[in-house]
Parts: structure tokens; C-alpha cells; sequence
């Protein structure tokens, strides 16, 4: 066991969580590949019932995706950042350049935006839902305007990526810059 490569062990690293970012990359390094987002590339679109997504037979990667069910849905889609305690510990490490690290933080972040009074479906497209171990990855379709030709848009692929704590979020990344 001790010639494993890191990248399928990353618990067994001395730096995990970089060992869990490389591993989640190379996920959606594939992803990006099948979804074809390449030059000349076929638009990027979520699946009809995103929250179908979010199941899993392994009882315990089955929990971290119904925890970030929850986050995207209640916590990202309507705003309900008074459940935040239910879905992120209060440690939540945050590798997004412009939000600080701890629940606090993302509340603050967040919170201001208008709440929904209910929120019973996910409305957010999805590509795909990926558990490893203790890490979910969720790919999203964007839209943005060509730069070439600002009358015009294309897709492309975002993600977000958490890291379970006796299932609730403790670490998050995404692409995001400053």
C-alpha cells in the first residue's frame, strides 16, 4: 500500500488537502473534456433534474451530497443563511479570494442578499455531482459574453468544490479570482 500514488490516497498524505485539490482537478479536468469545452465546442448544459444528481448508494458519500444539496439549494439559490450552521462547520475554510474563511465569514458575505420564502426545488443547472471520500465536486454550466463579439455569448464549465466534516461542509474552492 505504501507505493499507492497520492493522488487516489490523499488521506494518507502529509498535505491532504492539496493532495484533494490535485484529485478534484483531475475530475473536472475529465469532466471539462467530455463536456467539450474546447475550442470550436458544444455548448455546456445541466441535466434535466439536477437533484437527481445529489444521491449515492455509499451511505456516506450519499450524506455529503444531500449536505451540498442543501448548500446550493438553500443556502446559494434562496438565501436562507440562517441554516448555514446545519450545512457548514463553523471552521468552513474558504479558498475563494473574496470571501473570508469561517461560517461568519460566508454568512457575512452572503446574508445581505433577499431571502425566498420557500425553497423547494433547485433551479440551478447541473452538469454533474462527484463524491470522492470526503470531497463533493459540483460542475455548473456558465454563460458569458464573447469577448470577440459582446452581442453574442458562450458556455463554459464553473465548479465548487467542499470537503465533509462529519457531513457538514469545512472547506470549499472554486475558480474564482479577485
Amino acid at each position: 500500500m505504501a507505493n499507492e500514488p497520492v493522488l487516489l490516497h490523499p488521506h494518507k498524505t502529509k498535505n491532504a488537502s492539496l493532495a484533494r485539490w490535485n484529485s478534484g482537478l483531475l475530475i473536472i479536468a475529465a469532466l471539462v473534456v467530455v463536456a467539450g469545452a474546447a475550442s470550436g465546442q458544444e455548448p455546456v448544459v445541466g441535466v434535466a433534474n439536477p437533484e437527481s444528481l445529489f444521491t449515492d448508494t455509499n451511505p456516506k458519500l450519499n450524506t455529503n451530497k444531500q449536505a451540498t444539496l442543501h448548500i446550493m439549494k438553500d443556502l446559494l439559490q434562496c438565501n436562507h443563511w440562517n441554516e448555514a450552521d446545519k450545512w457548514l462547520t463553523t471552521r468552513y475554510v474558504q479558498h475563494n479570494p473574496n470571501v473570508r474563511s469561517g461560517r461568519e465569514g460566508v454568512v457575512k458575505f452572503f446574508g445581505t442578499r433577499p431571502r425566498t420564502a420557500t425553497c423547494d426545488k433547485l433551479n440551478t443547472k447541473i452538469v454533474a455531482v462527484l463524491a470522492d471520500g470526503d470531497l463533493v465536486t459540483v460542475v455548473i454550466p456558465r454563460e458569458l459574453k464573447d469577448p470577440k463579439d459582446p452581442s453574442k455569448t458562450y458556455t463554459t464549465t464553473w465548479f465548487d468544490m467542499w470537503r465533509f466534516v462529519n457531513g457538514k461542509a469545512d472547506e470549499h474552492w472554486d475558480p474564482a479570482t479577485k
